[in-house]
């Protein structure tokens, strides 16, 4: 009778973990989709903030949480891997970016005119571990950083859940799930991505929570 009883928890145990795993959402280029995906969940992001040369503190793209200053999309991407218990990763590149927000927003320009692919110095090891990615980054030109395609050039995201969240002055997503779904065109790239403005990041923990709740996590 006990082995019985300890079979029939064991099953319904296996049916739950099963179930919390189950994703569902609008995809840039599947359709509507209903995934049934591997537990494990990555959160990589960008912040100008982490590669100016500067504290945080001293840098135009920083946000205060908790008495805590940091870079805006770094803020957003510890919410995100705080309520779905996913691993964090910082893009780190060799360009150092200006702190002073007028400079970036020139240097921005600049190096979109130039097509520049920045030079990347953090790397992700087990990519292969995780079958969905939270990808947050700024938008800048109403467009992805330019790290963020030397990012895109340098992984293979083939059979996996691409999900963005983005930071914004204004162009929320600015187009930028469906640009990534043409960079990695054998993922899936969720369109309904999380967006908040610059002001109003550092207290976007609830509509994140809600948002991750309203794709299944």
């Amino acid at each position: 009778m006990k082995k019985i009883i300890f079979c029939v928890l064991l099953a319904l145990a296996l049916f739950l973990s099963l179930a919390s795993c189950n994703k569902s959402g609008d995809a840039v280029n599947s359709g509507d989709v209903d995934l049934d995906t591997e537990c494990k969940t990555l959160v990589v992001y960008f912040t100008a903030a982490e590669n100016s040369g500067v504290d945080a503190v001293s840098s135009a793209s920083v946000v205060t949480v908790d008495g805590e200053a940091k870079g805006v999309s770094q803020a957003v991407a510890e919410m995100t891997a705080g309520e779905t218990g996913a691993d964090l990763f910082s893009i780190r590149t060799s360009t150092v970016y200006p702190a002073n927000m007028g400079e970036l927003i020139d240097y921005a320009d600049k190096e979109q005119d130039d097509d520049v692919r920045p030079e990347l110095t953090s790397s992700i090891d087990n990519l292969d571990d995780y079958a969905t990615v939270f990808v947050g980054f700024p938008i800048w030109w109403y467009d992805l950083p330019q790290v963020m395609y030397s990012f895109f050039d340098e992984y293979d995201f083939s059979g996996k859940t691409i999900i963005p969240f983005t930071v914004h002055n204004g162009s929320r997503l600015s187009g930028t799930p469906a640009k990534i779904a043409e960079l990695e065109p054998d993922a899936t790239v969720i369109a309904d991505g999380f967006t908040v403005s610059m002001q109003n990041a550092a207290k976007a923990g609830e509509d994140v929570a809600e948002w991750l709740h309203g794709l299944g996590f």
